[in-house]
């Protein structure tokens, strides 16, 4: 099946319309939040149990190390590039999104390498969680060497507080936690889920898909007040990271599904974890624009041309 054709991503298309034409279509604040926490707990069991059957081999070690450089990499660039363009605080929350990741984006390319018969090892799963804290605190080293940014709070300890929080979010530590449960309960736990982890999945991903493409719409005002040089960052940015994370992949030799998700990972942007913790560490920084771009430009575009295209290109360079 094409990628766009896939029922979920469709899904994510009516949503949008839907926002778009300011229907009353709404999935209920706390029906959207379960959905959310299943789809990670099923993730994470996922990865856990295919971490049991394989364990962790040489090339899933590269893997994580290769995502770990993917998230210091982007924000330092992104930072370099973007405080040429904008206020340097703008520029510091903004490369800080992008250098995180999406985890609603990571599970539907999963969904969609495992119909391609390329699902990625367990690895990536905890490469995601790597991923998502290491920007924030590249964003809070760089903030204090601004001398024209004043702290926000006093001491060390009003700093650090967003890093703790977002190490310990309830994505992370469900995530985490499904992950372990996984690895330790092996064939005998995937055998007990999976009515959970396989036959529900694709259903309760396409209805929070849905709700995904309302939320988008509404981020579609902040959009319109960036300015070009912010939004040809937001559409080439991710372009860009993501052949950066192929390149590294075909040199270390990953498999096709691995590379492409690493590609994936490289090419989102956080819009949940990071700027809740950016609100706090850079207060100064227009939440509507972080928060717009990440959400309102490079999610839908990863949603519906990016991962086939990472995947097309992972396949080209690497077979599969």
């Amino acid at each position: 099946m094409m990628p766009l054709l896939d029922p979920a991503v469709l899904f994510f298309a009516v949503g949008l319309l839907a926002g778009v034409l300011r229907s009353d279509l709404e999935v209920p604040p706390q029906v959207a939040r379960f959905l959310s926490l299943y789809l990670l707990m099923a993730l994470g069991l996922k990865g856990g149990f295919a971490l049991s059957a394989g364990g962790l081999p040489a090339d899933g070690l590269a893997a994580i190390g290769l995502a770990l450089v993917m998230a210091t990499l982007v924000p330092l660039a992104g930072w370099w590039l973007l405080r040429r363009v904008t206020e340097p605080a703008n520029a510091l929350a903004v490369a800080a999104a992008y250098g995180s990741v999406s985890a609603v984006t990571f599970v539907t390319a999963h969904q969609q390498l495992e119909q391609l018969g390329l699902p990625p090892g367990g690895h990536m799963t905890a490469a995601m969680v790597l991923m998502e804290s290491p920007a924030l605190l590249i964003a809070l080293m760089l903030r204090s060497r601004l001398a024209t940014t004043p702290a926000h709070g006093s001491g060390s300890r009003s700093l650090l507080q967003p890093v703790r929080e977002a190490c310990t979010h309830g994505t992370q530590l469900l995530l985490l936690g499904a992950l372990a449960i996984g690895w330790i309960s092996g064939e005998h736990g995937q055998q007990t889920m999976k009515p959970f982890t396989g036959d529900l999945f694709k259903g309760l991903l396409a209805f929070f898909l849905l709700d995904m493409g309302v939320q988008v719409a509404r981020q579609l005002g902040a959009v319109r007040q960036a300015s070009g040089w912010l939004l040809a960052y937001a559409v080439l940015g991710p372009l860009a990271h993501a052949l950066i994370a192929l390149l590294l992949a075909a040199l270390v030799g990953l498999s096709t599904g691995d590379a492409a998700m690493l590609m994936v990972l490289a090419a989102s942007a956080s819009y949940i974890v990071v700027p809740a913790a950016l609100r706090q560490a850079v207060p100064e920084a227009n939440p509507a624009l972080y928060l717009g771009l990440a959400l309102g430009v490079t999610f839908p575009l990863n949603l519906l041309l990016g991962i086939p295209l990472y995947t097309a290109m992972a396949r080209s360079w690497l077979g599969g």
